[in-house]
């Protein structure tokens, strides 16, 4: 039987385990990236592992949620951020170069490499053949450390890409129209690899797209193969040299298919406030917008930033439209504006916005109360903006620039009719990529050899080992699609307190219920209660330690998105599974008490644990959980357990075959 493009990095790459749907496998990681929200977290773990050194191949730090540096709290995790990569041998990404996945495609990204990332939408590079996988920071320490990253081997799903995009339609309503067909929890435990002769049609940045927003869908990680145009791409960067074709094999078997005609598609947008909230522009057409921003790195590139520049060139946007350009990278910047676009830009009535995630996450740019704003990112969670209510649509550039010209929701090629003299702009890549490379610090110019801690950079938090009796208050139940956002909001007056973990947890899912932190302090332990696909979104693991710190001992939901269940195993809580009827009877307030011996059913592999209910019902739970997660939880989270690993000397490492 032939392999897919996923099973011949996988294996290439395989330390532990057997190629299997479901089995749990260690593979060798050959690249980690991370960035400011995470990266502290990150350093202070490999610095508390007792390691010195970087082992990965390529392990790089970038500066991109918080470079406006509101506080000095945030120059102060970007200075330690910077000693950290110079003392341990990453590469240093200053603030305002760009955001981390298009700074690592545009330099490091490479065919049949493997990369793991404290970024939920580490995957971007999947568009050029790479295996790239978000994960929890701990995870990302560990693999920077040199031992495997683990993981349960998801199902391979062909999407096979058939016929050619039309005019107006892009990559970004290819990525719309599969979260419209299979919705934000659709992709959970898969790996969709893009196939079929739709393929060659795209351009390696279009494949960017589709593979950073596939995250939206829950999914492990996106991958296409590699040809004729990733080699093109690369060769434009200046990194010809590190192509390598890998394409599945003729007989290859996935677990599932589906077809996805290009030439069918039309524009599409995704109405608040979910990403698979998804409907054609024309059903939407006539919404006032009060601000567009195109940017993002889902579509802040070069050649993202490009086609909403000549559709602006000559005209200016709608007086009632706030309009920004947030550039992917600061490169995408200097040729823009080298070219003479930022200017035309500007005089059509545009703001041009440093590089930087900012307003993905409410930093920067936070709309007006009651007012739509219209972005090219890839989430548009409920108050992910910065205010809470927010209205936010998701679109391709060329919507949002079509938007800001008439002010309200069009469909560009109705736009086009009317005006008789706007084209479709199509996408365009440079002869060559040739942006200054002077805010990319390699570890041999590194300035710095020691750590620099500022006052607010405090200890990592450690849980003690789990113990025999867990019970405790269920004080708080929630739905479905809880995000890490609602667990611990990213606005910038929240999360500089990102590295301070007593303080940061003051705001845990005060989105939800506001005095759920005083609650959860005074009643000394307890447990939540979830709905579907509780903890997607992004990545950061302070959405899994924040609630250990404040008492939490297990997490009851209907099912988990996969990061953060990952993410709750690594600061030892438990994560249970419990069915539709025990979720919808439980209330918040109730009693629960796990009646068998926690301890011993972890280790001895249980998979079902008796729950009972204020000593008046029981219901089962279950607990899905490999060997090594069940020593981890036991150890009380992956920091004590890999501590433990490196006194016995073992790091859990096996070398792989040259």
């Amino acid at each position: 039987m032939g392999h897919t493009v996923t099973e011949k990095i996988l294996e290439d790459h395989l330390v532990e385990g057997t190629l299997e749907t479901g089995e749990e496998i260690g593979i060798e990681i050959d690249q980690v990236l991370t960035q400011d929200t995470t990266g502290t977290m990150v350093w202070l773990q490999f610095e508390a592992m007792d390691l010195d050194e970087v082992q990965t191949e390529v392990a790089a730090q970038y500066c991109d949620h918080q470079t406006y540096q509101f506080d000095f709290k945030n120059t102060d995790d970007h200075r330690f951020l910077r000693s950290a990569a110079g003392t341990f041998g990453a590469h240093f990404s200053r603030p305002g170069n760009g955001i981390c996945h298009n700074v690592h495609r545009e330099n490091f990204a490479a065919p049949g490499k493997t990369l793991l990332g404290s970024d939920s939408h580490t995957p971007t590079p999947g568009g050029i053949g790479q295996l790239a996988i978000g994960a929890g920071g701990i995870d990302v320490s560990v693999a920077m450390g040199g031992a495997p990253y683990y993981i349960e081997v998801p199902e391979i799903v062909e999407v096979r890409l058939e016929g050619e995009l039309p005019a107006w339609a892009t990559a970004k309503d290819v990525i719309l129209e599969m979260l419209r067909r299979l919705t934000v929890k659709g992709g959970v435990g898969k790996i969709f690899e893009y196939t079929g002769p739709g393929v060659e049609s795209l351009t390696a940045p279009e494949r960017m797209t589709i593979t950073n927003m596939g995250t939206e869908l829950g999914a492990t990680t996106s991958i296409f193969p590699t040809d004729e145009r990733t080699e093109d791409y690369l060769e434009r960067l200046g990194r010809g040299d590190v192509y390598e074709e890998i394409q599945p094999d003729p007989d290859a078997e996935y677990d599932d298919q589906l077809v996805v005609d290009l030439s069918e598609l039309e524009p599409l947008i995704a109405e608040p406030s979910m990403p698979d909230n998804v409907v054609p522009v024309r059903e939407v057409a006539g919404v006032a917008v009060d601000q567009v921003i195109v940017g993002s790195c889902t579509n802040g590139a070069y050649e993202d930033v490009l086609p909403a520049a000549k559709m602006l060139e000559g005209r200016e946007v709608d007086p009632t439209t706030e309009t920004i350009v947030a550039p992917g990278s600061k490169q995408a910047s200097e040729m823009l504006a080298r070219e003479g676009w930022v200017a035309e830009m500007m005089a059509a009535g545009v703001n041009f916005s440093e590089a930087t995630c900012g307003a993905c996450i409410g930093i920067g740019h936070v709309p007006g109360s009651d007012t739509v704003s219209l972005r090219t990112f890839n989430r548009n969670f409920e108050g992910r903006s910065g205010i809470e209510e927010d209205n936010v649509y998701l679109c391709s550039p060329e919507v949002a620039a079509a938007a800001a010209l008439a002010g309200e929701i069009v469909d560009p090629r109705d736009l086009a009719e009317e005006l008789g003299d706007l084209e479709d702009p199509g996408i365009e890549l440079p002869e060559e990529y040739d942006g200054s490379k002077t805010d990319l610090i390699s570890p041999d110019e590194a300035p710095d050899d020691s750590l620099i801690k500022g006052p607010n950079i405090g200890d990592v938090p450690l849980k003690g080992e789990i113990g025999d009796e867990l019970s405790g208050e269920a004080l708080l139940k929630m739905g479905d699609n809880i995000t890490t956002d609602h667990i611990v909001p990213a606005s910038q007056d929240i999360l500089m307190y990102r590295s301070n973990v007593p303080k940061l947890s003051e705001f845990t899912l005060s989105r939800v219920d506001d005095t759920f932190a005083e609650r959860a302090l005074a009643a000394d332990g307890g447990v939540l209660v979830a709905g579907e696909n509780y903890g997607q979104g992004s990545s950061r693991e302070h959405a899994a330690l924040c609630p250990m710190y404040l008492g939490i001992e297990a997490v009851l939901a209907q099912s988990f998105a996969r990061i953060h269940r990952a993410n709750l195993f690594n600061f030892g809580l438990v994560p249970l599974t419990i069915d539709e009827d025990s979720y919808e009877r439980i209330g918040q307030g109730d009693d629960v008490e796990i009646v068998d011996d926690v301890r011993e059913g972890v280790l001895g592999g249980a998979e079902e644990f008796t729950v009972r209910v204020n000593d008046e019902w029981e219901f089962t739970a279950e607990l899905d959980a490999s060997e090594r997660e069940r020593a981890i939880l036991a150890a009380g989270g992956k920091l004590s357990w890999t501590k433990a690993q490196v006194e016995d000397g073992d790091t859990g490492a096996t070398p792989a075959d040259d």
